[in-house]
């Protein structure tokens, strides 16, 4: 096949989130190559930063053996990084983080969101008010540069400049529907053994609520729960819930990027037909 995948997502980075990432089964890796999967260990923290440096590297190296890179995932940060460009912005603060933590733990992530649109309005509206892994990093890059993160952002130069891109969106026509498979999918991935995937990460020692790979939506409602904050069924149900806003505002920002065609993946015949005609069209 002329094709190999570069995986656009925070999660599938880990080694050892495989059911709740729906990680690719390993006969497809070796059937078709993918990349950025499976480079780093749990305690680790991956950034916007890194992505677009490891996509760079995998997308000239696949284009070097006259192949296309099929880029593939729903990490809009890091999509967003390598289309426009990164911020010139602070690394992480550690101490400025745990203060923040402190913060929320005590008055909560909507009290800090407010606080957030007071110093960036712009960055706020765009950020969940429940959405803490953003609200943070909008509050520490204001206070550790003294500018609003938003503003920041916009001085930037895109990664792909000079590529020619082409774009697909899967997404169901009907709301109803995404919803419908969004719950099939937890519920799937339940069956499969999540449960027992997050325990076990759990009593490996080294991870933490406080991981950003154990903030992955599933992992972290998962882990609250072994944690006793609630059962299991209001686990599952927040899940659920946290990967229908999650999917809200991937939608939300792909049509305002005005991205490319639009396709419905129960029409499987007729998008892998478009995709094929495409690549035949660009010369493979």
């Amino acid at each position: 096949a002329p094709v190999e995948i570069v995986s656009v997502d925070s999660a599938l980075v880990y080694r050892g989130l495989d059911i709740g990432t729906a990680k690719p089964a390993r006969e497809l890796r070796e059937r078709v190559p993918h990349h950025l999967i499976d480079i780093c260990e749990p305690t680790e923290s991956y950034s916007a930063g890194r992505f677009v440096a490891d996509a760079l590297v995998s997308i000239r190296d696949i284009h070097a053996r006259s192949r296309v890179p099929l880029l593939v995932g729903g990490t809009m940060l890091y999509l967003r990084s390598l289309l426009h460009g990164l911020a010139a912005l602070p690394q992480a603060d550690p101490r400025l983080r745990s203060e923040l933590d402190a913060r929320a733990a005590r008055y909560g992530w909507p009290a800090l969101h407010a606080e957030l649109a007071g110093l960036d309005p712009q960055a706020a509206a765009r950020i969940a008010p429940t959405d803490s892994q953003r609200i943070q990093r909008a509050l520490e890059v204001c206070y550790a540069t003294g500018q609003p993160i938003s503003q920041l952002q916009r001085a930037t130069v895109s990664a792909l400049a000079g590529w020619r891109l082409r774009y697909w969106i899967l997404a169901p026509r009907r709301r109803a529907e995404l919803h419908e498979r969004i719950a099939r999918r937890f519920d799937s991935m339940m069956a499969a053994g999540l449960l027992e995937e997050v325990s076990g990460l759990r009593r490996g020692g080294a991870l933490t609520a406080h991981h950003p790979s154990m903030r992955a939506v599933g992992y972290r409602q998962l882990w609250a729960h072994l944690d006793g904050q609630y059962a299991l069924e209001e686990g599952v149900r927040r899940a659920v819930a946290a990967t229908r806003q999650l999917a809200k505002r991937q939608l939300t920002w792909m049509r305002g990027e005005a991205l490319g065609e639009w396709i419905d993946p129960d029409s499987r015949l007729s998008w892998n037909r478009d995709i094929i005609h495409e690549l035949a069209r660009l010369g493979l």
